[in-house]
């Protein structure tokens, strides 16, 4: 496979990768403007205009803009994350031209129309509602304000009603000007792609943006804390997260292999302590994410209430017990699953195209995948113990529970059990 990096004049950025044997591609364009990016009073803008992106343009409409792109049977999308806003297609290789062209329109001529805006706006507020309504998926918005409280990176991408209510043409456009500089953009593409005729492409139709002037994303620091909403629900919802280091950071291998070890398959010793000898939960997990300058791992744990503080308890000391004694079988387990999981994830030209895109974006080159499998491979069981005894011993954790979550321990109970 060849994969090529090229940079216009304007800093607009271009990465494929060739994959022989495909007769589609991946193409799309990643946008270093997500919620992070974000002023307190824009919360939410970043996600409100991925949803105006197929709403028309100067030269098509919406109707127009999904009949193109169906017409050759492919499809499009966007989405939004707390680091970028990313629009992509997949296509046939001959429709790639189609495909970037279709994505340009929707970046470069958006109208904004004012009708489509109210509809819009009406399907987030539902969006919002819904994930009011998920237990398992707004805790997690929540563990993030406790992790990185009154910072931009701590803030939920849908953003509150009342903003979003108030949102208009002005505000979207503005957010546009101010972040959608070329410097900020990269058109990834992996499959059947010729990277000279992308290059030409992009140049023709972003080479005369202007770079912007927009400053970098507020730093991210993770101070810790605690959110509890006690509501009447089947189950109780408990969520903790540890300050690990950002993608940057080469510990970040040690931190995810950690994180497997503890709670990423059926045999990690969360889910066998908690779920298979103890019956306390149905789901448990540990994961860890990262951004460009820091990172946090989460647990996860769904559970009664009468079985909360045990539960909770458990997760501290099995943190604790790692430190301790984690074994190079476990570290052995959890490298192999990782590496599975990176390599088997990008056997897909999406998978590809967005790898491509988030490490042209964070390091401006395209590590060899071998690069990092031999990363993942020094990770022994050595580093992974110092790093659990290190977690430990910062003791700043973040916490949320929502539901019937009255016994839960108090913060500072939990962080005294994970020193003592």
């Amino acid at each position: 496979m060849s994969t090529q990096v090229h940079r216009l004049s304007n800093g607009f950025r271009v990465v494929t990768e060739y994959m022989p044997g495909l007769q589609s591609a991946a193409v799309g364009i990643w946008v270093s403007a997500g919620g992070r990016h974000e002023r307190l009073e824009q919360n939410g803008i970043a996600h409100f205009l991925e949803h105006m992106a197929f709403k028309g343009t100067a030269r098509r409409s919406a109707l127009q803009i999904a009949e193109e792109i169906e017409d050759v049977g492919g499809y499009i999308n966007a989405y939004t994350s707390r680091e970028v806003t990313a629009y992509y297609a997949r296509v046939l290789k001959d429709d790639v031209p189609l495909a970037v062209d279709l994505i340009s329109d929707i970046l470069l001529n958006p109208t904004f129309d004012e009708r489509e805006i109210e509809v819009e706006r009406g399907v987030i507020l539902q969006e919002i509602g819904q994930s009011l309504d998920t237990p398992d998926d707004i805790i997690f918005d929540w563990l993030q304000e406790a992790a990185y409280p009154e910072q931009p990176i701590g803030r939920t991408i849908l953003g509150p009603s009342e903003r979003v209510k108030a949102f208009g043409r002005t505000d979207l456009s503005g957010f546009v000007n101010e972040h959608y500089g070329p410097e900020q953009m990269i058109l990834s593409a992996a499959g059947a792609v010729d990277h000279d005729a992308l290059v030409r492409l992009a140049e023709a139709t972003f080479g005369h943006l202007t770079p912007g002037t927009a400053g970098l994303a507020q730093p991210a620091q993770f101070k810790g804390g605690a959110f509890q909403q006690v509501k009447t629900l089947e189950q109780a919802h408990v969520a903790l997260a540890f300050e690990q280091p950002g993608y940057r950071d080469d510990e970040i291998y040690t931190a995810q292999i950690y994180a497997a070890a503890l709670g990423g398959g059926m045999s990690s010793r969360l889910f066998q302590e908690a779920r298979e000898k103890r019956g306390l939960c149905y789901t448990i997990f540990a994961q860890v994410g990262a951004f460009n300058d820091s990172g946090m791992m989460t647990v996860y744990a769904g559970t009664g209430a009468e079985d909360v503080a045990g539960l909770t308890h458990l997760i501290i000391d099995e943190l604790k017990r790692a430190g301790d004694d984690i074994s190079a079988v476990e570290v052995d387990r959890a490298r192999a699953q990782m590496k599975a999981g990176m390599l088997m994830g990008l056997e897909s030209p999406s998978s590809r195209a967005e790898r491509l895109a988030r490490v042209v974006a964070i390091w401006d080159r395209v590590p060899p995948l071998e690069e990092s499998v031999a990363k993942i491979d020094a990770v022994d069981a050595a580093a992974v113990r110092a790093h659990a005894a290190a977690l430990c011993a910062k003791a700043t954790p973040a916490i949320a529970s929502y539901g019937p979550v009255g016994d839960m321990p108090h913060r500072d109970a939990l962080v005294e059990r994970l020193i003592a």
